[in-house]
């Protein structure tokens, strides 16, 4: 049985995770390696397990959380789909049933906010633990801050939670932004595609979508 364990223990997972964080520190971008996928795969565990779901459906949405970004070995242009033919290559390889890897695939490559569509639980689980991942230690240098509108907002993001209510049906988004680095209004001007692509993803899972940023619900 496959779980995000086994991946994170696997070297050739490991390598591929790590350069393609590489290319994407070399393009400008901020982290996405092992410790995005980690959280990543936490979140959306944690989003399918409140909301009841079975214990495989959440296995399966931690790999494809694990996993969703190692694409961008190949490039960042269209990185989930080369992502989702890559988790297949390497999840065929350690033997996971095909039925288990055709949902994992079509999670990773719909993650993107510019193409996906969420259809199924695990797609809709890994783009709301995806875009809930905000926070300052993905930024790799400071020097920017004041330049970059990506890295400013996500150094003045200084923390970030997913919250699940099965019982009100809604998934929120707690962020606690630093307003002396940026406002909360450039949090918007970049991330409101991302925004719209989780409403989405919630109503897949039959929940409304909510953003809380300081204490104040946003949407």
């Amino acid at each position: 049985m496959i779980d995000v364990k086994i991946l994170k223990d696997n070297p050739k997972v490991r390598i591929y995770l790590e350069r393609a964080d590489k290319h994407l520190e070399g393009i400008g971008y901020t982290e996405h390696g092992l410790r995005h996928a980690t959280i990543t795969a936490i979140f959306s565990q944690k989003i399918l397990r409140s909301l009841g779901y079975p214990q495989d459906i959440v296995r399966l949405a931690g790999v494809a959380g694990f996993l969703h970004d190692i694409g961008n070995v190949c490039g960042r242009v269209n990185h989930g789909q080369s992502g989702a033919i890559i988790a297949h290559s390497i999840l065929s390889e350690l033997g996971m049933p095909s039925m288990e890897i055709v949902g994992i695939m079509e999670a990773i490559g719909n993650h993107e906010e510019e193409c996906g569509q969420p259809t199924s639980e695990i797609a809709a689980a890994l783009i709301l633990a995806d875009k809930a991942d905000v926070h300052r230690s993905r930024v790799r240098t400071t020097r920017f801050i004041n330049f970059d509108i990506h890295d400013r907002v996500n150094y003045a993001a200084e923390r970030s939670n997913v919250q699940v209510s099965k019982k009100n049906r809604t998934i929120s988004l707690l962020i606690k932004i630093n307003t002396e680095i940026s406002q909360v209004m450039e949090y918007f001007e970049i991330f409101l595609s991302r925004m719209i692509i989780c409403r989405k993803a919630a109503k897949v899972l039959s929940c409304e979508f909510e953003l809380i940023i300081n204490g104040n619900k946003l949407l």
